[in-house]
């Protein structure tokens, strides 16, 4: 069963390329989706959502201080196997 890959949200500010560039330096594989695509692909924008934002099985991140805890939470969890969630 393969592991589903957190979300990574994006927009087109600094802490935007910080988050992804974290994530990549840490070797984590993600999905990056741009903010602008619900507008165009979904026809609805998301007021309440501020990007940069983790979508991940272990939790909702946001923010760079949310994302720097996520990866902290996957260090932890890099010796153990993997929790249930992690295959939804």
């Amino acid at each position: 069963m393969a592991i589903r890959k957190p979300v990574l949200l994006i927009d087109d500010t600094e802490n935007s390329r910080i988050a992804r560039e974290l994530l990549e330096d840490n070797h984590i594989e993600f999905v990056e989706y741009h903010v602008k695509r619900f507008e165009e692909d979904c026809c609805v924008d998301l007021p309440t959502t501020r990007a940069p934002a983790l979508f991940a099985p272990e939790g909702l991140f946001r923010n760079l201080d949310g994302i720097k805890e996520y990866l902290h939470i996957e260090k932890t969890n890099s010796t153990s196997e993997p929790s249930e969630s992690a295959y939804w």
